[in-house]
């Protein structure tokens, strides 16, 4: 899993393999031409979460399934509305439109110095985990530690290190207060966003959660979690300020 890393990140031609056995599973499983087309997407694969699933297009070709692509324009008191002009009854709709994973962080209703907010717009942090002008703050799975090709539980855990090698400066300082440097953040954000640029999350041809409203990805990051782990798990003292209480 870990090796689609390379794909996804570094080089989208490499994903050419893996979505050539993508299309050849859609082609085993699914026998009728037309709803075969309606399943393949359209852009490169990793643009969106990749399903492994061995269940899925059987279930779409039962007798009791109905695929409908066309865009939903409406909900109505008895079913669902789509741009044909067709009204499909429903008991029940569920919404699966993907996460709101800016919003996982400025829901929180935190106040930094003077009164500052985490906003929608501007959300970023040092390492995934700190941010400038919110001393004392940290966070899991904050900004751009998200996945999208291996276990976020190892994202997890070298968060968990970091936050406690900054919990070591503060003692070893015999301080109170540990806040990320402004600059450090920036030249961490600036390079994060760079690296994502070209990869098959911002490029690869489709519209996603990962990506906020302006086409920012505040989400994923950009590479293995190896090398996350490697830069993230000590905190550099240089990287932040440290003061009485």
């Amino acid at each position: 899993m870990e090796l689609r890393g390379a794909g996804f990140a570094a080089n989208k031609k490499l994903m050419g393999p893996l979505e050539q056995m993508a299309r050849k599973h859609i082609e085993h499983q699914i026998t009728d031409p037309e709803l075969r087309a309606r399943v393949t997407p359209d852009y490169t694969i990793g643009c969106k979460r990749v399903l492994f699933s061995s269940d899925y297009y059987p279930a779409l070709q039962r007798p009791d399934v109905d695929l409908v692509t066309d865009p939903i324009t409406g909900i109505t008191e008895t079913g669902v509305m789509t741009a044909d002009g067709a009204e499909h009854s429903a008991d029940v709709i569920i919404y699966a439109t993907g996460f709101k994973v800016v919003e996982s962080v400025t829901s929180l209703n935190v106040a930094g110095r003077e009164g500052r907010k985490l906003t929608p717009e501007s959300l970023e942090a040092y390492r995934g985990v700190t941010v400038s002008g919110f001393p004392n703050l940290f966070l899991v799975l904050g900004p751009n530690t998200g996945l999208g090709h291996t276990s976020v539980v190892f994202m997890i855990e070298t968060q968990i290190q970091h936050i406690m090698s900054c919990l070591r400066i503060l003692a070893r300082d015999h301080g109170d207060v540990i806040e990320v440097n402004e600059a450090a953040q920036r030249d961490y954000n600036v390079e994060l966003q760079r690296r994502l640029r070209d990869s098959v999350w911002n490029a690869g041809g489709c519209h996603s959660w990962y990506l906020d409203a302006d086409g920012v990805n505040r989400t994923i990051w950009p590479g293995f979690t190896f090398e996350y782990w490697a830069r993230t798990r000590r905190a550099r003292r240089s990287a932040y300020t440290v003061t009485p209480g």
